[in-house]
């Protein structure tokens, strides 16, 4: 934490604004990768900070009639034991947004981390719960594991990653969270004029390949390998399509969710937000020939990777539909520009025929923004024994798991992984299971 001078600090009542700097008192994590603080009675979300620290934070954002601002700590008066240098040179205050947490120790990043789940469950859902955030293995440093990386460009051509909240460009010459194999390919001294972006992907199976965005004429499709104790294969997956990133993710979640549901041969399960079939097909190799599995996706290069992937097993099928869409459900109202509420265009509400009217097992992965109300209620509907909800924000998970509890299910179970070292997302797991009909 430096400036390039000693700063003025604000230390008077009144609004503070964009670029004011103030000394503060630093309390807890907050979902997000900040904490927070408070100045004169207005929240601050601090980064770059820690529980307890003390610290001159940087105003970066303010805005008339917000009660709450946003900083950087620029430099640290009374540190936490906790407190480590980075070991990347671009992450601090106005560099690289990627990485939330390279300033604390590995360990108390996931006391962090779990602090966040307990805290989104407690106050979204009523529940207090005794979890804690797994280490995840191939990577102890915290470093090196990150096998799917895009990597903007800048108006020079240069390769690098994007400030926190911002569209600027922040020219690298490495990035330590990506898997080794991401950097030798040379993506980083390379000129990349004219292309908005470029996508680098180191599978598990073969060699590392590069596309830049939108100069490739086709996308190149990679095999990634799941190794697990309970379920082993192989996947087609596109360069661009979605994958979990650290190399020992997949395999952990697979076994994880197979653990907790437990399927039974000749039971009926449904694989929402199904992506490239990975949990699909870990569930048809478990009901067998005797049982069904129905995945439901809406990109359409997943669900025709979907159908290949899952090629083996006759009792699976793939439908290609947005999953409040084949519910028949109305889609969830989105912000405008102005920042009001827009409804969805008006359409016709119809159930897609080929989801069961049932089902024994039902797998929930969930985009960052939950299933919502009228999923869940959809999902209970089914009547399954059990439900495994995947979930990559636990502000999300807690809410959906308020709204399976209105429904009947209780959570059972619960796992969090530290799928992102030096990031703040993790990845949870939940079990939940049928308590009243």
């Amino acid at each position: 934490m430096s400036g390039s001078s000693e700063p003025t600090v604000h230390a008077g009542p009144g609004d503070l604004s964009a670029g004011d700097e103030v000394e503060l008192e630093v309390g807890p994590v907050a979902h997000g990768g900040f904490c927070v603080a408070r100045h004169e009675g207005r929240v601050v979300f601090l980064r770059h900070a820690l529980p307890g620290e003390r610290v001159v934070a940087r105003v970066t954002e303010a805005r008339e009639g917000q009660r709450f601002v946003r900083a950087d700590a620029v430099r640290v008066t009374a540190a936490s034991p906790h407190r480590v240098q980075p070991p990347c040179p671009y992450a601090g205050p106005g560099l690289c947004g990627g990485c939330d947490f390279q300033h604390a120790d590995l360990a108390y990043q996931r006391e962090l981390k779990t602090a966040v789940v307990r805290e989104q469950l407690s106050r979204l859902a009523g529940l207090e719960v005794d979890v804690e955030v797994e280490e995840l293995p191939g990577a102890p440093d915290g470093l090196g594991w990150r096998t799917r990386v895009e990597f903007a460009v800048d108006g020079a051509g240069r390769a690098g990653l994007r400030q926190h909240r911002s569209h600027d460009v922040v020219p690298v010459d490495t990035c330590l969270i990506a898997d080794r194999r991401v950097l030798a390919t040379g993506v980083l001294e390379q000129d990349w004029s004219g292309e908005q972006s470029v996508d680098v992907v180191a599978p598990s199976v073969g060699e590392p390949v590069v596309v830049p965005v939108p100069g490739a004429d086709a996308v190149p499709v990679v095999t990634e390998a799941v190794r697990g104790d309970r379920f082993s294969g192989e996947f087609e997956v596109s360069a661009r399509g979605f994958w979990q990133v650290h190399p020992a993710a997949a395999t952990t979640f697979v076994d994880t969710v197979l653990g907790m549901l437990a399927p039974r041969a000749g039971e009926t399960a449904l694989d929402l937000y199904a992506g490239v079939g990975l949990f699909a097909r870990a569930l048809a190799e478990q009901v067998g020939p005797t049982g069904r599995v129905v995945a439901v996706e809406s990109d359409p290069r997943a669900t025709d990777e979907a159908e290949r992937n899952l090629a083996a097993h006759p009792s699976t099928l793939v439908v290609r539909a947005r999953v409040d869409d084949a519910f028949g459900v109305p889609r969830p109202t989105r912000k405008g520009a102005s920042g009001n509420r827009r409804a969805a265009r008006g359409r016709k509400l119809r159930r897609h025929p080929m989801l069961p009217p049932t089902a024994d097992l039902v797998v929930l992965d969930p985009p960052r923004t939950g299933a919502g109300r009228d999923v869940v209620g959809q999902v209970a509907a089914l009547g399954a024994r059990a439900v495994a909800y995947v979930a990559c924000d636990p502000a999300a998970l807690a809410r959906d798991t308020a709204y399976l509890a209105e429904h009947g299910y209780a959570l059972q179970g619960l796992r969090a992984f530290d799928a992102f070292p030096m990031t703040h997302h993790l990845e949870c797991i939940a079990l939940f299971e049928r308590t009243r009909t």
